[in-house]
């Protein structure tokens, strides 16, 4: 009754969470969290291993993001002040509003850990429900918080005590189809305090196989009364973007492994949502200049040497959407220093030649083939598709956090 609610009064949701509309359907909006009030409804969610301060600056320079999660951290040892836990929460001006993603289970460190984001100036704060992986679980961290709903609401409420800035919660659809607990928790979680809700639309059990869940995220949207869910999971194109929106009821989509593979995502997604036209795909040139920036941010935060072995990993990615590039990605997991790196792009510009037009486009018979959506509309809670049904999404870059 209250999605009924919601959904026959466009202007109570225009009211409370700036809602635009155009013949009746969400095209885009802004979005209050707490206190916080983001320009738009697009949000770079936590990727261990990647979304560190040089990519999310790359994200917004490119445009389109309304607010960048960091990596996710370890309570404890940002407590402990561990030389690697403050270079994850490293941050600048430019890179505001930022929320900081925490994991662990014991709710004195977590509600401290809070306190000391907060006195860094951090804009809010995420808690960790829906890692998979095994060592964060097995603290009882991750997505082992959503087996036990009370003890879970009770940690967020003495975190949303001991600070002022929003607490949000990520989280699954559950530990595995015969416990699909995040409608359930995610009410527990609201009436604790939890100013947003992101769910991923799979459970634990899936890691990133199988299709996303669309009714699994509408029945979290329609379990809360005043606060955003954001939808999360295999948004890789404008399309998907507005899919989830509207088929969900969700307030805004939290993206990603998409936003890595493609960086103009935020930017055309955006764009899509406010008119409905998709901008064109970026050029090579603009490809390219994009991942030199991110090297060079890269050497910049953590040194020529440190950042170019970091970059190693980055590269291919980008590498992607350049047609065939087996000759560049040879070189660049060598990368020892920022001169190599023109170096191995020039040869690779002129090994590329043989594969593009007179423009330096890719030949359609070499370009990438486009993404598809991989959602599935199966009612929530009936069996889900099988995990090979569907895999035209995008594989999970290997990490700290090799699932998540």
């Amino acid at each position: 009754m209250r999605r009924q609610e919601k959904d026959s009064d466009p202007l109570i949701l225009r009211k409370s969470f700036g809602f635009s509309f155009r013949y009746g359907k969400l095209v885009a909006m802004d979005l209050q969290i707490g206190s916080v009030r983001l320009a738009g409804n697009l949000i770079l969610a936590p990727l261990a291993g990647y979304t560190n301060l040089p990519f999310r600056l790359v994200i917004r320079e490119v445009g389109g993001v309304a607010l960048c999660v960091t990596d996710l951290v370890n309570a404890r040892s940002l407590l402990e002040k561990n030389p690697k836990a403050l270079k994850l929460i490293e941050t600048r001006p430019e890179d505001q509003p930022q929320s900081v993603q925490l994991f662990g289970s014991v709710p004195e460190e977590m509600a401290a850990a809070a306190q000391f984001l907060e006195a860094q100036g951090v804009s809010l704060i995420d808690v960790n429900m829906g890692c998979p992986v095994r060592k964060v679980c097995k603290i009882g961290g991750g997505s082992a918080m959503m087996s036990d709903v009370a003890r879970t609401a009770a940690l967020i409420a003495k975190m949303v005590s001991a600070v002022k800035v929003p607490v949000t919660c990520k989280m699954r659809l559950g530990w595995d189809e015969t416990s699909l607990t995040a409608p359930d928790l995610a009410r527990a979680l609201e009436d604790a305090g939890a100013a947003a809700i992101m769910v991923h639309g799979r459970t634990r059990a899936q890691g990133f196989d199988g299709a996303v869940s669309l009714p699994g995220i509408r029945a979290v949207a329609q379990a809360v009364r005043r606060i955003p869910v954001i939808g999360n999971g295999d948004v890789t194109t404008p399309q998907a973007a507005k899919a989830m929106i509207e088929e969900t009821g969700c307030a805004g989509v939290s993206i990603g492994r998409g936003a890595f593979y493609n960086p103009w995502l935020f930017r055309h997604a955006s764009h899509y949502l406010a008119t409905g036209e998709l901008p064109p795909d970026p050029t090579f040139a603009q490809r390219l200049a994009v991942m030199t920036r991110h090297l060079d941010l890269m050497v910049e935060v953590f040194g020529e040497a440190h950042g170019c072995r970091l970059f190693r990993k980055v590269a291919p990615w980008y590498a992607k959407r350049f047609g065939p590039a087996s000759l560049f990605n040879r070189k660049i997991v060598r990368l020892e220093n920022r001169a190599e790196y023109d170096a191995i792009v020039a040869e690779y510009q002129a090994w590329r030649a043989q594969f593009v037009d007179d423009r330096g486009e890719v030949l359609p018979k070499y370009a990438a083939a486009p993404l598809a959506e991989n959602f599935s509309r199966v009612p929530f809670g009936e069996e889900s598709q099988p995990a090979a049904a569907s895999r035209d999404a995008l594989p999970v870059p290997s990490g700290p956090q090799e699932w998540w």
